[in-house]
């Protein structure tokens, strides 16, 4: 039976993070993954994600990203490699955001002002001369932010599971956690399907959307939402190619919508949703993007992406999301199970804060603080409890 210091379930961007960050410790860790790095169903699958510091109200989220994007550019310079872009991010109002400061977008860019960052508003003119392809008629405002871009998300997956590798972590790929053997309060090994046994002085669960089928008491707390994405291949490319398109999200707190510029390698514009998504087992329910979600993709390209609405749809997916019922990521030790503590809830936007996960992760599994876990950690909800994100399309 292999026996590690810690002993990491799930190699997603929580659990990698984490594995890097712990064996820089010092601490001799293995990590189990039921399948290939990165999971052909995982939330960190995909060739992009938003990077962006826009948070509404929120300042704390905010500090958080602002942070991780000097990682994200540290990581590509340590790596040598582009692993993240920053194409700026691009917020399409249908209302103009001044006579709405509370709003998703008006919120944001007095934060960044408040922060020291310098959004730029833009007209409707400026909208068509600077970013052609989008439709200027729905929209009364819009804000760009230069300090925000996308991760091409599989692929830093890829990069940190070889570095774990290189620091000495143990990766155990294709073995899923059967049961995890209890005695006294602390779990003693954990058994996987395919036979094995493993033992750990800590085990740290960051199974993303599994997380409430292998730890049932989290069930009233962690959902699976699946939500529609869609990659596109633009007759027009020269029009999606950056700096002429960027990341954006359309009015996103009323509609969900969000997208990328022309992926480098890929030779598809993205495009997907941010919303209430579909509740889902991620173990028995299929993860299907339907006829009605195509439709709802045509309807919006027609009205807001007009170049783009009639362009093949060649390949999708029903992203799933870990999701707390508050929005917020749940990073603590589990209050019976001493020596268990749970990483996950990243809610559909955590891989974002990637830079700084692995080292408040560590931080927390140590016994230790991080200056921003405590909002993290093990709590109640009621039946008031609401999703918080602001930038989260939710149906009223």
């Amino acid at each position: 039976m292999k026996q590690y210091d810690f002993l990491v379930v799930g190699a997603g961007i929580f659990g990698i993070t984490a594995a890097v960050e712990l064996q820089k410790r010092g601490y001799q860790v293995g990590v189990l993954n039921p399948d290939s790095i990165p999971h052909p169903m995982a939330a960190s699958t995909d060739i992009s994600k938003v990077i962006r510091m826009e948070y509404g109200a929120d300042l704390e989220y905010m500090a958080m990203a602002d942070a991780a994007i000097d990682g994200w550019h540290g990581w590509n310079d340590f790596f040598q490699d582009k692993l993240y872009h920053e194409t700026g991010f691009l917020m399409l109002c249908k209302q103009n955001a001044s006579n709405d400061p509370e709003s998703f977008e008006g919120a944001s860019s007095s934060n960044l002002i408040r922060r020291g960052h310098q959004p730029e508003r833009l007209s409707k003119k400026d909208l068509e001369l600077r970013f052609p392809a989008f439709a200027s008629g729905p929209y009364t405002d819009a804000i760009f932010n230069s300090r925000a871009g996308f991760a091409e998300s599989g692929r830093v997956v890829q990069r940190l599971a070889a570095y774990a590798v290189q620091l000495g972590v143990e990766i155990w790929q294709y073995q899923s956690v059967l049961l995890f053997e209890k005695n006294k309060g602390r779990v003693v090994a954990v058994q996987t399907r395919e036979g094995q046994r493993f033992a750990a002085g800590e085990i740290l669960l960051c199974a993303g959307a599994y997380t409430p089928n292998l730890l049932p008491e989290l069930k009233p707390i962690l959902r699976a939402t699946g939500h529609p994405v869609f990659h596109l291949r633009p007759s027009r490319p020269e029009l999606f190619q950056f700096p002429q398109f960027s990341v954006f999200t359309s009015d996103i707190s009323h509609t969900g919508w969000y997208g990328f510029p022309l992926h480098p390698t890929e030779n598809v514009v993205k495009i997907a949703n941010h919303g209430i998504g579909i509740e889902l087992d991620p173990e028995r329910d299929e993860r299907v993007v339907t006829a009605g979600d195509i439709a709802n993709l045509r309807a919006f390209l027609e009205e807001h992406i007009p170049t783009l609405a009639n362009d093949p749809v060649v390949f999708t997916r029903r992203c799933l999301y870990s999701d707390t019922r508050d929005g917020h990521f749940w990073i603590d030790r589990h209050p019976e199970l001493k020596n268990l503590v749970v990483a996950a809830g990243g809610s559909g936007h955590g891989f974002k804060m990637a830079p700084v996960l692995g080292a408040m992760i560590a931080d927390v599994a140590t016994g230790g603080k991080h200056k921003w876990s405590d909002r993290y950690r093990w709590r109640q909800f009621d039946a008031n409890t609401r999703q918080l994100e602001e930038a989260r399309f939710k149906a009223e």
